[in-house]
């Protein structure tokens, strides 16, 4: 038995739905992931390049935050300006 996978998305079109007019279906999404499906299971997810764009910024934010986090119980070095 084959494990269904869960659709990550509000909305979800079939492979031959997209071929027919991907740019109307990626400004109908209004930003958001659209699921795209073959065989009734996700593939992938489509996202305009914004929205791509900001993910990754958030992504990167998540990590920076984590390595805050990590290193605020290290020892403070104290530094002058001369020592810089």
């Amino acid at each position: 038995m084959t494990e269904l996978s869960p659709i990550l998305a509000e909305s979800s079109i079939s492979i031959t739905e997209l071929k027919k007019n991907p740019m109307g279906i990626i400004e109908q999404s209004g930003g958001a992931p659209v699921a795209v499906l073959n065989r009734n299971r996700p593939a992938f997810y489509c996202i305009p390049a914004e929205t791509y764009a900001a993910l990754l910024e958030h992504m990167e934010d998540l990590e920076l935050a984590a390595l805050v986090r990590e290193r605020q119980s290290q020892e403070e070095v104290r530094v002058g300006l001369d020592e810089l």
